[in-house]
C-alpha cells in the first residue's frame, strides 16, 4: 500500500461499512472454532490495527507488518505485541507457536504466496488455525489494485490448490461480498474503461454519506449469517478458514 493512504485507513477503519463488516464476517466464522484460554494469535500484515479489537478478546495478540508507519498507527490501539516483520523469509516468531493466525487481505500483496503460507503454517501449533481473505477474479482488477500494490487476485479454486500446497486441511473456504457483487463489479469495470472515474476513485477510501455507509454495512454484513453454512458462488473477495 501506498505509505501515505495509512492514514486514510486509520481514519476509516473503525467505521467504514467495508472494514467493519468484513471484521463482522470474520468473527461470526472464528467463532465456528474452539480456541484454549490463553490462545496466542498473530495477525500478519495487521496494518493499523482494525482487527485487534476483535482478535484480542480470544486470546493473547501479537502482530507484525512491514512499514513502519502503520505499526505506529497500530501501537497506539495498544492491544498487541507488534513486530516488524515480512513473509516468507522475515518472520520473527518461533515455530509451532500460534493457535491462530490471521491474514486479512494479505496474501495479494506477496511475492511469494505460497512460501508465505508455509511459513505461516510452520508456526502454528498442531491443530491450529488460519482465517484468511483475499480479493476475487483478475477481470476485476482495477487501480484501487494498483494503489494498493496487489500482485494478483484468485479465484476459490487457485485459493484452495495454494491452502492444500501449504500443508493446510480447508473447513470452510467461499466468496463473499457476494450480495454487493453486481455494484462494485460494475463500478470497477467503469475505473478501467473510463478516465474520469479511475482518477476520482483510485482507491476506494473514502467514507459515505453516513446513510449510505449503513445501508453497505447492513447488507455486506448480512452474509454473516450465511457464510460458513453455505458456500456463496460469486463475490468481490475470497474467504478460508483452515487448519494444519
Amino acid at each position: 500500500m501506498d505509505a501515505e493512504l495509512y492514514p486514510q485507513v486509520a481514519a476509516l477503519e473503525d467505521a467504514h461499512w467495508w472494514f467493519v463488516g468484513r471484521r463482522a464476517i470474520c468473527a461470526q466464522l472464528l467463532d465456528r472454532i474452539v480456541l484454549p484460554a490463553d490462545a496466542l494469535i498473530l495477525d500478519v500484515g495487521c496494518g493499523t490495527g482494525g482487527n485487534f479489537s476483535m482478535l484480542a478478546r480470544r486470546g493473547q495478540l501479537y502482530a507484525i507488518d512491514p512499514d513502519a508507519s502503520a505499526l505506529r498507527f497500530a501501537a497506539a490501539r495498544g492491544l498487541a505485541r507488534l513486530a516488524r516483520g515480512c513473509l516468507p523469509s522475515e518472520f520473527p516468531f518461533t515455530p509451532s507457536r500460534f493457535h491462530l493466525v490471521v491474514m486479512t487481505d494479505v496474501l495479494e500483496h506477496l511475492d511469494d504466496d505460497l512460501g508465505s503460507l508455509r511459513t505461516v503454517a510452520s508456526s502454528l501449533v498442531p491443530g491450529g488455525w488460519l482465517l484468511t481473505t483475499v480479493p476475487a477474479f483478475n477481470w476485476l482488477w482495477s487501480q484501487h489494485d494498483v494503489a494498493h500494490h496487489h500482485r494478483r487476485r484468485y479465484r476459490a479454486a487457485g485459493l484452495r490448490s495454494l491452502l492444500t500446497a501449504a500443508g493446510f486441511k480447508i473447513d470452510f473456504l467461499s466468496y463473499y461480498n457476494s450480495l454487493l457483487f453486481p455494484a462494485i463489479a460494475l463500478v470497477r469495470l467503469l475505473q478501467n474503461v473510463c478516465p474520469i472515474v479511475r482518477k476520482n476513485r483510485a482507491h476506494d477510501l473514502t467514507m459515505p454519506w453516513r446513510y449510505t455507509n449503513s445501508v453497505l454495512f447492513r447488507i455486506f454484513s448480512l452474509e454473516r449469517f450465511l457464510l460458513g453454512r453455505f458456500r456463496l458462488p460469486l463475490g468481490v473477495s475470497l474467504i478460508a478458514l483452515a487448519r494444519i
